[in-house]
């Protein structure tokens, strides 16, 4: 793709954009559609993009694998946690009344962390899958 100059300036201007995007879905999922899963594959999409436009190595370098992993670790403990604080409190796993003194304000911190969650780990189970099949066949 070095020769697409066409290409990779437009997709260094969309980046920015679709990650943007990726932020008001998942935080716009409380009040209307969209939410974590949604805003997982276009945050993990920009990236994709950039492997695709610039090469597997420098995606690798912007988005490094094992931080990845972390990441989607922490997207499924986020998601957990949230549920077992719920229990603790008193409350069922992932009843989001518990979490707060008010049962509203409860739901809509719920909510917010575990589609935190849901979007952390699916951004980055895609961008390993991308990286998986992508770097097939090559030797690191």
């Amino acid at each position: 793709m070095r020769h697409q100059s066409i290409l990779r300036i437009v997709s260094k201007l969309l980046i920015p954009y679709i990650l943007l995007f990726a932020l008001y879905v998942q935080f716009h999922g409380d009040y209307g559609p969209g939410g974590g899963f949604q805003a997982g594959v276009i945050f993990a999409a920009a990236f994709i993009l950039y492997g695709l436009v610039f090469g597997l190595e420098p995606a690798r370098r912007a988005a490094p694998p094992a931080l990845i992993e972390r990441t989607a670790a922490l997207g499924v403990l986020l998601y957990t946690g949230v549920g077992v604080v719920a229990m603790l409190r008193g409350g069922a796993f992932l009843e989001y009344g518990a979490l707060e003194h008010d049962a509203v304000h409860g739901q809509h911190h719920g909510i917010l962390l575990v589609e935190a969650g849901v979007g952390i780990t699916v951004a980055s189970v895609m961008i390993l899958i991308f990286f998986a099949f992508a770097g097939r066949g090559q030797r690191r």
